[in-house]
């Protein structure tokens, strides 16, 4: 059983730093303006692109370079890929001790670190926070396997539980959303201020995904991240809720639906005498997403229908406004974050930005490499390669070599 520990969050002092070093090197730098370079080739099976593409493909010209192939009988469909994933995908042996977080508003968020690193892992280690997706958490396989990697690459890893999830603790009548941004911006300055000395870093899956690109977008320059990475992100909530809708799919909007009346189930009593706008039963009873979001969680965060929400709170609109490292992958085929949603034209123009679209891999599957198709997804690798980089580059001299390239453009 994991090992619990109560923290309550304190004033971000540490990310305060961790803002002032970014700026402070910018004009320390004796070359602001990144080098040139050639831009790597990949294979024609990816769509790479991307205004940060010259900056960090470098980092990634191995893996991109081999053709994508899917497992034979299980990618040649997006939803037997997925499905498949899901349910038959390797759970590794993972031992965590677990950190409950009681944020400002008197919530709690369960924080999984994986036991014994501060054996042998030192105070500058790296970090990478895990964001899983809707209903997710620590005991998720793909959540697992991305562990196991980053910790042989002698990072420090931590999970972020979103309230309810991964029997993480409800402690007030609100769960979260694709759009409250209070629990990670708590998360990630209560890691910051237990580890000063350490690069922090994120990658988030699904909704985990949105949640974390609208966070960068939010703290633009005044991020404390070094550098994250999207995946399976659906990006157009609205988009992305019309195809929940279509044929085959509402196998998984069923299926994640009982998931959240579940969650829901075990802490009713909180939501009992709510009143309001609150329509409990209907999330109680919710049959899809939809009419969960509709009893209970646009209400719960001030939203006058689900349709505002969900365009509210569509990570699409953040990406211009992101200001640090930024990977996003995607699969053309994935029956959840439709290919559509994608804000190319945004990433394009960031130069912080790359985004890689696999042609098969469904969601939360990329049943493909060279652990396929038990073992860890394609993107595992991808993943590590490109935060490595970043890290490898992070400090020249004790300062930071990868700023934001908008930044440099305004003071050169």
């Amino acid at each position: 059983m994991a090992r619990v520990a109560f923290a309550t969050s304190s004033p971000p002092l540490i990310s305060s730093v961790r803002t002032l070093r970014r700026h402070f090197s910018i004009f320390a730098a004796a070359n602001p303006k990144p080098p040139e370079m050639s831009r790597p080739s990949h294979h024609s099976s990816l769509e790479v692109i991307g205004g940060g593409s010259d900056r960090f493909l470098p980092a990634l010209k191995d893996s991109l370079a081999k053709p994508y192939n899917a497992f034979p009988l299980i990618g040649f469909n997006r939803h037997v890929e997925t499905i498949y994933a899901a349910f038959y995908r390797s759970v590794p042996s993972v031992r965590l001790r677990r950190e409950c977080l009681r944020t400002k508003d008197n919530g709690s968020v369960a924080l999984d670190w994986v036991a014994g690193d501060d054996s042998y892992l030192s105070p500058e280690s790296p970090i990478l926070i895990l964001l899983p997706g809707l209903t997710g958490g620590s005991q998720d396989s793909y959540v697992r396997h991305m562990l196991l990697r980053a910790q042989s690459k002698k990072w420090r890893c931590v999970v972020f539980n979103s309230r309810g999830c991964g029997d993480s603790p409800v402690t007030t009548p609100q769960f979260y959303s694709a759009s409250f941004l209070g629990d990670i911006g708590e998360v990630i300055d209560h890691v910051g201020e237990k580890f000063p000395k350490a690069n922090l870093y994120a990658a988030g899956w699904s909704l985990g995904g949105n949640i974390l690109v609208n966070y960068l977008g939010q703290e633009s320059q005044n991020c404390p991240l070094s550098a994250a990475v999207s995946l399976c992100n659906p990006f157009d909530l609205v988009i992305a809720d019309e195809d929940f809708h279509k044929g085959f799919n509402n196998v998984y909007d069923k299926a994640l639906s009982k998931s959240l009346r579940r969650i829901f189930s075990k802490h009713s009593l909180l939501f009992e005498d709510i009143g309001g706008e609150f329509n409990i039963p209907l999330a109680a009873n919710a049959e899809t997403v939809r009419d969960f979001d509709d009893g209970l969680t646009r209400v719960s965060f001030g939203f006058k229908s689900v349709d505002e929400y969900y365009s509210k709170s569509s990570s699409s609109k953040s990406i211009k406004h992101v200001r640090i490292p930024l990977l996003c992958i995607q699969a053309a085929n994935d029956p959840i974050a439709p290919d559509r949603g994608i804000p190319r034209d945004d990433i394009k123009a960031n130069p912080n930005c790359v985004l890689i679209v696999t042609p098969r891999g469904g969601h939360l599957g990329w049943v493909a490499g060279e652990e396929a198709p038990n073992g860890a997804p394609w993107t595992d690798q991808v993943v590590m390669e490109f935060l490595q980089y970043v890290e490898n580059r992070e400090t020249i001299n004790g300062e930071r070599s990868f700023d934001d390239v908008h930044h440099h453009q305004i003071q050169v």
